[in-house]
């Protein structure tokens, strides 16, 4: 039986979540997600806790408590969880399929199925077709419409991963490859490494003289599934619901076929005319002189080797310094790296504080003070609390009236006076269709910061959209832009709209745009922040954090902004906290 993963424990909590709220049930959907989230989120194999006997380390994880611990030693040891497949027989429905389409959720699953039979896309296609859905209480025929037309973008996702599902399973795999004697270098390639918001395998590449014993480990492994396929210098395997493709190249071609591996496509095409131009060849197995050497046996000139064994010295044979992956996308990276104008990108360690999280008074878990005082912990000199206003969508249940905002802002203020960190009082207000933001000017007066965030309304064309985005911009009162497009990965596509244009509005009025860091969201995405950026535009990189664990997605938001060409000057949670209260005014 394969060992199980963080990312596969979490899973199966969420599929827990599902099929309860499926059926109605309230209150333990919201615990097993946030149980999933912790799993997810937690620095070392769960799996391993269990089998060395540390049930109280695992009992001890935020979210984890005696019962869903139980539920993690069982799938750790058996396979499954046994009233996870009673739910399963209860509700026997493809859930994460279903819930890829635009307006459907678990609950809309459950009453389909009981409604109508339906339990996958195609029953789905099929009840849409024939009319049947619209005769559900409580849909209608704009629901159905809007079902029918969600069903086929959901069938063109429905193979890829979001990147922060895939990443840390590809830190798995690297972590274990690191501990095989054969292996002198490796990395992930492929999207992954270029960190795009969603992936559709994971490929791992490793330097070795000894590929049979690279691969024969690696299908070994206790987290493998099923082995797709292998030979002695490549395998293919599955963990969990992802395909984990693995080659092993010599320590002379390594740096090469990392670059090839790695791509992007359209890049490794440009560089290899870029090489062509300059008397050389570059493909997977090196960087070659294309006038060669004389072979003393044939008496043929053959391609000289100039570079192979590592990226850097395969770029330096192009005189060209090192392009960072995240830039790999041919958006003029060749051209900036040969002038020498590529961008000094951000790093984690430039990040000072974030600017939009949540906490227990709106649809966040956790009180103030221990969102504050994790975030202290990351060492970060400042942090926004930004819980949802009153308005419509998503936010309707959970939003804070005024005389609410107000009664947290006295909180704020009262912990900000016992820490060292700066604890900034904000909000995060819905940006209407036509882009009004209703706020009361006496509670704006007294907040420190406001994020404005269209949570309604998401399929308005393009050019509505821009407007709508441009009067929020344009707002005094309003100092972010929350998730611009309201996109969620392998969900719904949000709204669309110029960055550029939005980006040019933004530096205008002083108005920052946010990378929400939340893997599903990413959004802000690489060549919109690039756009925006370009425009003039100031970024905001934001975890969007509902507890303390998912304050973590700064990792996400930070290499989604270096996809953006984002350097620290570009984003106000890399400024000093004085230069960040100057923007904030």
């Amino acid at each position: 039986m394969a060992r199980a993963t963080n990312a596969e424990l979490a899973a199966r909590f969420e599929e827990f979540a599902d099929l309860l709220e499926a059926q109605d049930v309230e209150y333990k959907p919201r615990a097993y997600r946030r149980a999933a989230e912790a799993v997810a989120a937690h620095p070392a194999p769960i799996a391993d806790l269990i089998e060395s006997g540390n049930e109280e380390a695992v009992e001890g994880i935020e979210g984890v408590g005696d019962a869903i611990s139980a539920k993690i030693e069982e799938y750790v040891e058996t396979g499954e969880i046994e009233e996870l497949e009673g739910l399963r027989e209860e509700l026997p429905v493809d859930m994460a399929a279903l819930t890829r389409v635009e307006g459907v959720g678990p609950k809309t699953v459950g009453t389909l199925y009981e409604e109508l039979g339906v339990r996958n896309l195609d029953d789905l296609e099929a009840a849409a077709e024939a009319g049947e859905i619209r005769e559900v209480k409580g849909f209608g025929e704009k629901t159905e419409r809007n079902i029918a037309e969600g069903i086929e973008f959901a069938r063109t996702v429905g193979e890829r991963q979001l990147l922060g599902e895939a990443r840390p399973l590809a830190d798995d795999v690297l972590a274990f490859l690191e501990g095989v004697d054969a292996v002198s270098r490796l990395d992930v390639a492929g999207s992954i490494r270029r960190w795009r918001e969603t992936i559709g395998d994971v490929d791992v590449l490793v330097a070795s003289e000894d590929g049979e014993a690279v691969v024969g480990a690696f299908v070994g492994w206790d987290s493998v599934d099923d082995e797709i396929e292998s030979g002695p210098e490549k395998a293919s395997v599955r963990v969990g619901e992802v395909r984990v493709d693995l080659r092993v190249v010599v320590p002379e071609e390594f740096g090469s076929a990392l670059q090839y591996f790695t791509g992007s496509k359209d890049h490794n095409v440009r560089l290899r005319n870029y090489a062509i131009d300059r008397g050389l060849k570059v493909n997977e197995y090196g960087t070659f002189d294309v006038n060669g050497v004389e072979d003393p046996d044939s008496g043929q000139r053959v391609g000289e080797r100039v570079a192979g064994e590592t990226e850097e010295g395969m770029y330096e044979a192009l005189d060209l310094p090192w392009i960072p992956p995240e830039l790999r996308e041919d958006r003029g990276e060749i051209a900036a790296a040969a002038a020498g104008q590529l961008p000094d990108l951000l790093t984690r360690e430039d990040v000072r504080g974030d600017l939009h999280t949540h906490t227990d008074w709106s649809d966040g878990t956790t009180p103030i003070e221990e969102m504050v005082e994790a975030a202290a912990d990351r060492g970060y000199d400042y942090y926004a609390i930004a819980d949802h206003a009153e308005g419509p969508g998503v936010v309707a249940d959970v939003g804070l009236s005024p005389a609410e905002i107000d009664d947290q802002i006295a909180e704020i203020r009262a912990v900000d006076a016992e820490r060292e960190i700066t604890v900034f009082a904000g909000i995060e207000a819905n940006v209407d269709a036509e882009g009004e933001v209703d706020l009361p000017e006496e509670i704006v007066k007294k907040l420190d910061l406001v994020v404005a965030s269209p949570h309604s309304a998401l399929d308005q064309d393009s050019g509505a959209a821009t407007d709508r985005l441009l009067a929020a911009i344009e707002n005094p009162a309003v100092d972010i832009i929350g998730h611009p497009s309201g996109r969620l990965l392998n969900q719904r596509e949000g709204l669309s709209f110029d960055a550029s244009v939005l980006g040019e509005a933004a530096a205008d009025h002083g108005t920052a745009l946010e990378v929400n860091a939340n893997p599903s969201r990413l959004d802000l995405w690489g060549s919109a922040v690039q756009a925006a950026i370009e425009a003039g535009a100031k970024i905001a990189i934001d975890t969007d954090a509902h507890r303390p664990a998912t304050q973590e997605y700064m990792r996400w938001g930070v290499h989604t902004a270096r996809r953006g060409w984002a350097e620290p000057g570009d984003v106000i949670n890399c400024f000093e906290e004085r230069e960040l209260r100057a923007f904030l005014e």
